[in-house]
């Protein structure tokens, strides 16, 4: 499974750290620790042996399926009662970096896809697209119509970046499992992303209804078969997960190519149409695949970068656990994926004084699921914040709205550790110090890796795993033990060759050379 990347491996992390310890695969599982000890590849390989253990928690041992989360105990009592497309593909693709890290043998992880792969094939999809509902029951494969956790209605939804993430997990098994490879592509063959795509507005749709929801919804249909019922927003930010989506419909000539370039890198500074968002643009414009785009980036302390839409470590970086973007788009991601590294660490020990950093959307330590981010990273307005109380900045747009003082503080921060691996790759020392200083200061880690949130004021900790968190966790970690396990049969065969062409033309808006404070 060999191709033109530059694996990222182990090496890239002990290099940073100016060390040059070996790689070996890891011991059987053991307890954890009271803290981290030995080189840094003995500190990742205990980091995937425990976080690799949740994973396998959340799994019904009957279907394959893995729940949304499970308690800090990994009680299977205490797995969710629902799971969605991206906590499925999550575990199968933690389950190929659990084989190539030796966490478990080659036969039990093709025993365990399997397994899932036959549920995938039974479950309830949308016949015309090939692509699943947002919630099933993980115990019985059954498509949930009733929230299991208050019994109020679920109306079933097609997500177009929730079968990304499937349709990603499905394409790394289909490469990385030959035995299996059949089964991943039949499933993957049947997912057409034109569904989502509307060629009107250049962009992709939140996704679908097949029954009309309450509230706002569009019928239609971009491909054939019955009306859907679309949401009535398109994912219209660039620097944003979804994304994950239009590269696999573009590498599947579902999507033409031009939508790379359809959705915005930040809205058109002039005039006061957008000045409902987080600070007027800098950049210039240009031309690609006769596709105009305004090359927008923020300013933000010293530094200068492409947005997400709130702020989040998760929308900006859990895409190159994947795809090689920082080396497929060399004037545009190599630089913005650092730059936006940085930028949340000067939030967190610099501009908020927490000590700590890395904000992402996490279980809430106060209880329930909340986003947090960095909101003067992020193209909306009010943006994900990184405390409690949503502390925000607003640095005014020009004449079309004054600026408004600066907090004189922040709240109870709160940080998300998977933050700090979707970071590895692109600052492994800050990365790994960041995360040994959470392990040591608080009751934050637990028998199954990193707990998902932790209030750094109040040392609160909110002791539940979740599936997408220890999943993004686990692909960081499989590539940097095992040379880029999951990247490597990502992005091979239409994605290099239809979608790195794409990245190759674009240059953003920012410091040639990746120059930045």
């Amino acid at each position: 499974m060999r191709s033109r990347s530059h694996p990222f491996r182990a090496a890239t992390v002990l290099l940073a750290l100016g060390l040059t310890a070996a790689v070996a695969p890891p011991a059987a599982a053991a307890p954890p620790t009271a803290a981290p000890a030995g080189s840094p590849a003995a500190v990742l390989r205990q980091y995937a042996a425990d976080t690799w253990r949740s994973m396998a928690a959340m799994v019904d041992p009957g279907t394959g399926l893995a729940a949304d989360n499970v308690g800090g105990d990994l009680d299977p009592a205490d797995r969710a009662g629902y799971t969605s497309p991206t906590n499925v593909g999550a575990y199968l693709w933690s389950t190929v970096g659990a084989r190539e890290t030796g966490l478990v043998s080659a036969g039990q992880a093709r025993d365990r896809i399997a397994r899932t792969l036959a549920t995938l094939g039974r479950l309830e999809v949308h016949e015309p697209s090939g692509m699943y509902y947002n919630w099933y029951d993980p115990a019985t494969g059954a498509k949930l119509t009733t929230w299991p956790v208050d019994g109020s209605a679920v109306h079933p939804f097609l997500s177009s970046v929730d079968n990304g993430w499937l349709a990603t997990a499905l394409t790394v098994v289909r490469q990385a499992v030959p035995e299996l490879a059949g089964r991943a592509d039949a499933l993957l063959r049947r997912m057409d992303f034109g569904y989502y795509y509307d060629p009107a507005q250049r962009q992709i749709r939140g996704g679908f209804w097949v029954e009309p929801p309450p509230g706002c919804s569009l019928a239609g249909n971009y491909r054939t078969g019955p009306d859907v019922f679309y949401t009535c927003h398109h994912y219209g930010a660039f620097n944003t997960e979804p994304r994950i989506a239009s590269y696999l419909g573009i590498a599947a000539g579902q999507i033409p190519p031009e939508h790379y370039f359809g959705t915005y890198r930040t809205f058109d500074p002039e005039g006061c149409d957008w000045a409902w968002t987080e600070q007027r643009a800098v950049g210039q414009w240009r031309t690609y695949l006769g596709v105009r785009v305004f090359e927008g980036a923020y300013r933000y302390r010293g530094l200068q970068l492409v947005p997400s839409w709130g702020g989040s470590m998760f929308e900006a970086l859990m895409v190159p656990l994947f795809v090689p973007e920082e080396r497929w788009g060399p004037r545009s991601w190599a630089v913005n994926h650092p730059a936006y590294v940085r930028a949340q660490i000067e939030h967190g020990l610099r501009e908020a004084g927490y000590g700590y950093w890395g904000f992402s959307p996490a279980n809430d330590p106060d209880g329930g699921y909340r986003e947090y981010g960095v909101d003067q990273l992020g193209m909306d307005g009010p943006g994900y914040t990184s405390d409690q109380e949503r502390t925000s900045v607003d640095p005014g747009y020009g004449e079309c709205r004054p600026a408004q003082p600066p907090p004189s503080g922040y709240g109870r921060g709160v940080v998300t550790p998977h933050a700090s691996f979707l970071a590895l790759r692109f600052a492994p020392d800050d990365a790994l110090r960041n995360l040994a200083n959470l392990r040591r200061d608080f009751d934050a880690y637990g028998p199954g890796g990193f707990y998902d949130s932790v209030d750094v004021t109040t040392g609160r900790v909110s002791k539940r795993y979740l599936a997408l968190d220890q999943g993004m966790a686990m692909a960081a970690l499989g590539n940097a033990l095992a040379h880029d396990v999951l990247r490597r049969p990502f992005a091979q065969g239409p994605m290099q060759q239809r979608v790195a062409p794409l990245m190759r033309m674009e240059e953003f808006s920012l410091p040639r050379g990746g120059a930045q404070r």
